[in-house]
């Protein structure tokens, strides 16, 4: 039973591909006949041929995939509609009248209603800086568009018409249009290949209306059935990203990363130096024209310093983040060994004069509660007695992790401070911990070298040498805090025996 329903399955799965296949193909096809037949009415029909099938493989995608926001496919739906009458009424019509640049550009404003659907859940905190790099990209689009495309139609009118008003907001449009698949394009992964195709389509319907617009400013003359084929593969392309899997991720949720910094750093400088040369290009452009230019031009210089300026300022926090990681521990956010090793020197103007102690500190006890809850409660208890260390010391003070369960103080004090500084330590390390697995208790054993007459001339690997035989003689004698000078002593000098070691948890 099972053998003879898997070949029907799978005949059934090859037949769908096959279709699409076949439908994509016949898409691509229409668009080579425009060139073969130079014929106005069979370049319309080619393109009724190519919007019916992209509306018909949108369909087909929003109903196999069911996406979770179908709404921008169906915006892209409308403006295929929107353009193809709008076309209509420029191919019968002798001149530019104001009928098909209102379809027109309300194909535009679904396009960019859709963009804007799949954009707008997308965010991060550098979107800032997509987002600028997008504008500026844009705004260099705009002034070539003012120069080569508004400014030629504002000449050449006899008055302020509908015609001319459309005229002048068609490159304004485009302009926008661009700054938003721009942001679309940096924004999109790898993997999103439907958004991509998308991308690249909406790409080729604008220069498609490139030269249209072109011919409307009276620089160029292209045939309409070259200026239809643009269009016609644009919607082939948005019909062939429905059909792929990925057109799910259209509108949805997308955490973004900033990456190619540098390649849209190079676009922007492209964009700077064709910017640079409009003034030169556009040598015969009047008064109110240099205003213009000399305008948008000041804004792209600025945009370029302030993106700049974050560029700077990012690089800035990255270095101090990556500085803070290499001198600190990430558990406890306490000094590191090689921080510690480093803080007499850095320390040294602040410190010089002044008698200096070392205090380590070992956790009594951590052992079995490491062994009892697990490594994620020992973590836990590492980070809770580090918080406490700190709430201890001064501000100035360097507090360290030196390693596991141990702990080394390094402040200005002399024999006296340190001994009550150890005192409050025990005391506090000697309170119970509230961990997520239970509450415990430990104790802590400390040694303490004192730098003496030798003040800052002193080293941290003799302070550290000190203390830690220090520590383990208040370790083995359960004495709570031990001094290194004291060590020649026969019953060391150490802490009140209230300080006994606990090992119960």
């Amino acid at each position: 039973m099972g053998s003879d329903t898997e070949p029907a399955v799978g005949s059934g799965r090859r037949f769908r591909i096959c279709w699409r296949t076949l439908l994509f193909g016949c898409g691509v096809s229409i668009l080579i006949l425009p060139l073969v037949v130079n014929s106005r009415l069979l370049a319309l029909v080619t393109l009724y041929g190519s919007v019916g099938i992209c509306l018909v493989m949108i369909g087909m995608g929003v109903r196999k995939y069911r996406p979770r926001h179908p709404l921008p496919w169906y915006l892209l739906s409308a403006s295929a509609v929107q353009f193809m009458i709008g076309t209509t009424l420029r191919t019968f019509a002798q001149h530019r009248n104001p009928f098909d640049d209102l379809f027109t550009l309300g194909g535009y404003c679904c396009i960019g209603a859709a963009a804007v659907l799949w954009l707008r859940p997308r965010h991060n905190s550098t979107d800032h800086d997509l987002l600028l790099d997008s504008g500026l990209i844009g705004l260099g689009a705009l002034l070539l568009s003012w120069t080569f495309l508004i400014s030629p139609v504002l000449h050449h009118a006899h008055g302020a018409d509908f015609t001319t008003v459309t005229a002048v907001a068609d490159p304004v449009v485009d302009a926008l249009l661009l700054t938003v698949i721009v942001h679309s394009m940096i924004t999109s992964g790898r993997s999103e290949t439907s958004v991509r195709l998308v991308n690249l389509a909406m790409l080729v319907i604008l220069v498609g209306d490139l030269a249209y617009n072109l011919e409307a400013a009276g620089s160029a003359a292209l045939g309409r059935q070259i200026q239809l084929m643009p269009l016609q593969l644009g919607y082939t392309l948005i019909g062939a990203a429905a059909l792929h899997p990925s057109m799910v991720v259209l509108g949805g949720r997308r955490d973004i990363h900033s990456h190619r910094s540098r390649q849209r750093a190079s676009i922007i400088a492209i964009v700077m130096i064709v910017a640079s040369l409009v003034p030169i290009v556009g040598s015969r452009l009047d008064l109110m024209d240099r205003v213009v230019v000399s305008s948008l031009f000041a804004l792209l210089l600025a945009g370029v310093l302030l993106r700049s300026e974050r560029a700077i300022e990012r690089s800035a926090r990255s270095e101090r983040r990556a500085q803070y990681q290499a001198d600190h521990d990430m558990l406890t956010g306490l000094l590191n060994r090689a921080a510690l090793l480093r803080a007499l020197h850095r320390n040294r103007e602040r410190w010089g004069g002044q008698p200096l102690a070392l205090l380590f500190i070992d956790l009594d006890g951590f052992k079995r509660v490491n062994d009892n809850y697990g490594h994620a409660v020992g973590d836990e208890l590492i980070a809770n007695a580090a918080a406490r260390i700190r709430r201890m010391i001064r501000r100035d003070d360097a507090a360290a992790r030196y390693g596991g369960d141990e702990f080394v103080v390094l402040a200005p004090l002399a024999r006296k401070q340190a001994q009550l500084l150890a005192e409050r330590l025990l005391a506090t390390l000697g309170e119970p911990f509230e961990l997520s697995a239970a509450e415990v208790r430990i104790a802590a054993s400390i040694g303490i070298s004192c730098s003496g007459t030798r003040g800052i001339d002193t080293t941290v690997y003799e302070l550290l040498r000190e203390a830690d035989s220090a520590m383990y003689r208040a370790k083995e004698y359960s004495l709570g805090y031990v001094f290194h000078d004291d060590l020649q002593r026969a019953h060391p000098e150490s802490g009140p025996r209230a300080w006994r070691r606990e090992s119960a948890v």
